[in-house]
């Protein structure tokens, strides 16, 4: 279940880098690469504590 919740993070982190792309929006392009980052160190965490 956490793993799906990382993946969807993801997601909706680079869907926020397009938008922010293409609105040329700073903020959200970079909230956007936060939320990526941070989802996957998430997701990373769960497997490796998973075993």
């Amino acid at each position: 279940m956490k793993r799906l919740l990382a993946v969807v993070a993801v997601v909706i982190g680079v869907a926020g880098i397009v938008h922010g792309e293409a609105d040329d929006s700073p903020g959200l392009q970079i909230l956007g690469v936060a939320f990526v980052v941070g989802a996957v160190t998430f997701g990373v965490r769960s497997i490796r504590r998973g075993r």
